[in-house]
């Protein structure tokens, strides 16, 4: 097993090189009668104020406040450790210790191996790095429904294709493809980013090469665009991009086997008729793993969202490495839907963890403590889990190339990891290198969806709009009726797609190159305009003013925690 690191505190100076200061040394207070004291760190998960509140209701005592980790370091009853842990606000509690220096990689803007969030630690705690000797997921195409993917270094090494674009700002030839919003390309990055091909043992030495590398770094993106700047978009636009990879998914040169969905609506239809829910059952069958995010409204709803909830797909929720590679101590964030009658099936590291990024896009603007160097943005949430377990499964199938969707899920769960705070999830984090040692065993799951429910009723409280009129009913983005019954026939076999058209309506061009990056034959036909509003749908209207609902945003894009821009003189005196 890895060796358990050490709690690290970052700390950004104006000092060349840049050196990141671990957890400093405290000296304990002096015992009372029989009570033993013990010097902690407490990070908190909104700001320190709240920790300290905790601190002193468990009988310690504050001696610096640490607001680079919502925090402080104290004294506390040790017997208060276990309930102090356990405090509203609360994220760790981790006991002091003598720190070390270590510099941040100029190349990168961040230390690759001692970083919690960097993609390569997430490797090392889901032994995905060791699994690199053996499979890098080479040959395994990932198809990616999201916001798009930019050709940022990082993915510009053939690791991307386009596939067609049917988000709104599919008719705008400065927009198409590409990723206004940022969603998809960090998500892109940590299924399978890498800054150049190399060998397993190339992406295991990340820190020595000052590469980036993604958990599956020689697998693709086949990136199908459905959200437009501000995460504009509908269920039947994800729908369509479903059933497209299902069609699509073993033309020449491709070989679709898994799909990410870092995307959920809060439906509260019942799984067995949601539509969503079908697609998903479809590209199943269809030999396609399926991984979606569980939701992060957990204070809320611990429901998951939707399609998480179809019992086929794997539903992955977010977990806390707790600054260590051991999984023992690993913990679940309370804003994680975890799922009631339906559990998620797995978590994955989804805390700070470094993405590429699109610079300008929405989240860049909106979120900018989240940038680390001039590459990358910090997320938390389901999505950035999701991300994981995608590259997982086409690591998996890298080296089990005939496994069907539920031998995968079976390899996955079944040599998971189940922290201590997860048991009764029954949820555990996947374990690479006992995955892809387990030889396919004989799985199957009988998928019970029918496809026949409502569409309105799918998108939940998720809706677009022109600002003038929203979206609602049994309708598609083209304002045409929705008719369960034939869509299901259609989406079943295969057929919903004919060419470009989808419903009825030319959504795309109808043929697909496949180029990298060129998507030229995906252009498609303009847009009638006559939907549910009599606004042309050009990429003028569509300006980023248009979204209600959080289906694609991750819990949280914020650097705060480790961004190290909470540095004072003050602080540290």
């Amino acid at each position: 097993m890895l060796a358990t690191r050490p709690l690290r505190i970052r700390v950004a100076t104006r000092v060349a090189p840049v050196l990141v200061l671990a957890g400093m040394a405290l000296t304990a207070v002096p015992a009372r009668a029989a009570v033993t004291r013990q010097a902690v760190i407490v990070s908190g998960t909104s700001d320190a104020m709240t920790v300290t509140a905790a601190v002193r209701a468990a009988g310690g005592r504050v001696t610096r406040t640490l607001p680079i980790v919502n925090g402080v370091a104290a004294v506390v009853p040790a017997s208060a450790v276990p309930g102090l842990r356990r405090a509203n606000g609360v994220r760790a509690v981790t006991a002091d210790a003598t720190g070390r220096l270590f510099a941040v990689d100029p190349a990168l803007g961040y230390d690759v191996a001692e970083d919690d969030g960097s993609v390569y630690n997430v490797a090392q705690v889901t032994k995905a790095k060791d699994a690199w000797a053996k499979t890098t997921g080479k040959g395994v195409d990932v198809a990616l429904i999201d916001s798009g993917v930019s050709p940022v270094p990082g993915l510009a090494s053939g690791n991307v294709v386009h596939g067609p674009d049917l988000s709104f700002e599919s008719q705008s030839p400065q927009q198409i493809h590409l990723d206004t919003n940022g969603h998809g390309t960090h998500m892109a990055s940590i299924i399978a980013g890498r800054d150049a091909v190399g060998t397993g043992a190339d992406y295991a030495n990340a820190p020595s090469t000052h590469r980036f590398t993604g958990i599956a770094p020689d697998a693709r993106i086949v990136s199908v665009k459905v959200a437009s700047n501000d995460g504009a978009t509908d269920v039947s636009q994800v729908i369509a991009a479903i059933d497209w990879v299902v069609a699509h998914r073993a033309d020449p040169g491709f070989n679709i086997r898994v799909l990410n969905l870092s995307y959920g609506t809060d439906s509260r239809q019942d799984p067995s008729i949601d539509p969503l829910c079908f697609a998903v059952e479809n590209a199943w069958r269809a030999g396609i793993v399926v991984v979606v995010a569980s939701g992060n409204d957990g204070a809320n709803r611990q429901r998951l969202s939707n399609p998480a909830q179809d019992p086929l797909v794997i539903a992955v929720g977010a977990e806390d490495p707790m600054d260590t590679d051991n999984v023992d101590n690993d913990t679940v964030p309370a804003w994680v839907q975890t799922g009631t009658t339906r559990k998620v099936d797995l978590i994955a590291p989804g805390m700070h963890v470094l993405g590429l990024r699109v610079p300008g896009s929405r989240i860049d603007q909106t979120h900018p403590s989240a940038v680390v160097g001039s590459r990358f943005f910090r997320g938390s949430g389901t999505s950035q889990s999701a991300a994981v377990v995608s590259g997982l499964a086409a690591l998996y199938l890298g080296k089990n190339a005939g496994a069907t969707p539920d031998q995968v899920k079976r390899a996955l769960m079944s040599t998971s990891v189940v922290p201590v705070a997860a048991k009764a999830l029954g949820a555990g984090v996947p374990d690479m290198v006992k995955a892809v040692g387990t030889r396919p065993l004989l799985a199957l799951q009988l998928g019970f969806a029918t496809g026949l429910g409502s569409l309105e009723a799918s998108r939940g409280s998720v809706h677009v709009t022109d600002g003038t009129s929203t979206l609602t009913g049994e309708r598609d983005i083209f304002g045409n009726a929705w008719n369960a019954a034939t869509w299901a026939v259609g989406s079943a076999t295969g057929t919903s797609w004919n060419g470009g058209d989808f419903n009825g309506a030319a959504w795309s061009g109808a043929a697909w190159s496949g180029n990298a990056w060129s998507g030229a034959a995906w252009s498609g036909n303009a847009w009638s305009g006559n939907a549910w509003s009599a606004t042309a749908w050009s990429g003028n209207a569509w300006s980023g003013n248009a979204w209600s609902g959080n289906a694609w945003s991750g819990n949280a894009w914020s650097g705060n925690a480790w961004s190290g821009n909470a540095w004072s003189a003050t602080d540290w005196g």
